[in-house]
């Protein structure tokens, strides 16, 4: 446990401790990122592996995980959000299963990918669509707002990365990714009746936008540097 904490608070290769600062927040970020996923594999790799043993397929986790995703939705619009989170949480369990469970079973696909990714915007627009009418009904047109601005926002992130893709550069940069937007969302969830939900609703919706204008510029970086390279070489 020390070394973990000394690992997210070492700056790599130098020993420099560094100051936990705004200047600092995306190297936090992304060890923190880093835990989350190897942690998370680590942990389901015995569930993963007896899975693989079945007939289960990726494709069938991919789809119930939506489908639980969507109930957690009905959920929050019926104010059950405890019951909400707990739902919540078995979906994005699925979704980390899925693509752990095609690449131990060798399954993976195109296809698997392309279901899994569009079940990912489905799911995700749908909690934070209920969300907006959860809160629309009593009458907190601010949290409707934060809601869509999130959910306009998550859905550039991933666009923003698949058309950086498409063009053959590389878009993985940003402060609120998916595995960040849907750890909020969760503990937002599970919190809610102590006011936590639009306190993160809020953080999101600005954070969203802000990795949406990261990978813009991250994008803008790489071509100048592209056309100067090009300009270099021409002379």
């Amino acid at each position: 446990m020390a070394y973990r904490i000394r690992f997210l608070l070492e700056s790599p290769g130098s020993g420099h401790i560094w100051p936990v600062t705004g200047v600092s927040c995306m190297l936090y970020m992304e060890k923190l990122r880093y835990f989350y996923s190897t942690e998370a594999r680590r942990l389901f790799k015995p569930l993963t592996a007896a899975i693989g043993r079945t007939r289960i397929s990726p494709n069938l986790i991919t789809v119930f995980g939506l489908a639980l995703t969507l109930g957690a939705a009905v959920l929050i619009w019926y104010g059950h959000f405890v019951s909400a989170a707990l739902v919540f949480t078995a979906g994005s369990v699925c979704d980390m299963l899925d693509g752990a469970l095609a690449r131990l079973s060798e399954k993976s696909s195109p296809m698997g990918a392309f279901l899994d990714s569009t079940f990912d915007r489905v799911g995700e627009g749908a909690i934070l669509t209920a969300i907006a009418l959860a809160y629309a009904r009593d009458g907190n047109l601010w949290m409707v707002g934060a809601a869509f601005v999130t959910m306009i926002g998550s859905f550039l992130v991933s666009y923003t990365r698949a058309r950086a893709e498409a063009l053959g550069l590389d878009c993985k940069v940003g402060l609120m990714t998916r595995p960040e937007r849907l750890a909020l969302l969760g503990v937002g969830l599970l919190l809610q009746k102590f006011g936590v939900l639009p306190v993160l609703m809020y953080i999101l919706a600005v954070l969203t936008a802000y990795t949406v204008l990261q990978r813009i510029l991250h994008v803008r970086r790489q071509f100048a540097e592209t056309a100067a390279r090009e300009k270099e070489s021409g002379h």
